[in-house]
């Protein structure tokens, strides 16, 4: 696993984007930014696992390298399932396909706005909606209700925000304290916070599920949360 240094260079990147350089280091960069990220890979493999209907597809929206999409994959453990990875960035899917090569799964590049649920028993939205801009974030939640057979859910991991501006900046130090203590910089965390400024948009709970039952959704619960980070399931 190579170490993620991209912050650490004098000339550094303005921007945030997942591109090569990124998905050369995005798994040891997701496993020291995000608390709970693997907790949130097993919880999907178990979701799958009780979720996951025969002759239905299964989908990992915004799949970077694969990580959600094996846990499909591994929970669902059913040759009646087709399991579909998609990212519409092309350094992280030819990495992913590289990874998956043997795995016999479904690995699309292509906008997950313009991707077309059917069929479907389980969608995972693994910290990705975050990424999409708000206007476009309803659209995308409905097309997934949509193509979600009855009893179908959708799991959804996302970076938050807090109503209270004071406790929304005591959960951000919380957050930067995790990354400190997974070798960090301060550095690099200032330097990643202003390239990801404009890019990555958090939302509170409320906000999130406001939008889930809007879309259809009838039931929607948290099953974690760890600081600005939550996960959530949504059923049909």
């Amino acid at each position: 696993m190579k170490l993620d240094t991209i912050y650490t260079d004098t000339i550094h990147p303005q921007g945030f984007s997942f591109d090569d350089k990124v998905a050369s280091v995005f798994t040891d960069m997701i496993r020291r930014s995000v608390p709970g990220y693997a907790l949130s890979l097993q919880m999907v493999e178990l979701l799958a696992h009780q979720h996951a209907q025969d002759n239905s597809n299964l989908y990992d929206l915004g799949c970077s390298l694969g990580a959600a999409t094996m846990a499909l994959k591994r929970g669902s453990n059913n040759p009646k399932c087709h399991i579909i990875g998609v990212d519409n960035s092309s350094a992280m899917i030819e990495r992913c396909r590289d990874i998956l090569q043997n795995e016999q799964l479904d690995i699309r590049q292509q906008d997950i706005l313009l991707t077309h649920i059917e069929n479907s028993s389980v969608v995972v939205l693994n910290f990705v909606l975050q990424f999409v801009s708000l206007e476009k974030r309803p659209l995308l939640l409905k097309n997934i209700y949509q193509g979600l057979r009855p009893g179908g859910i959708l799991i959804l991991s996302e970076k938050i925000s807090f109503p209270d501006s004071a406790e929304n900046n005591r959960q951000i130090e919380l957050h930067e304290a995790f990354k400190r203590a997974h070798g960090y910089s301060k550095l690099e965390i200032s330097r990643k916070r202003t390239a990801l400024e404009d890019i990555l948009i958090p939302e509170t709970i409320q906000a999130h599920h406001q939008r889930l039952m809007n879309a259809g959704f009838s039931s929607i619960s948290n099953w974690f949360q760890c600081f600005n980070f939550v996960s959530m399931m949504a059923y049909k």
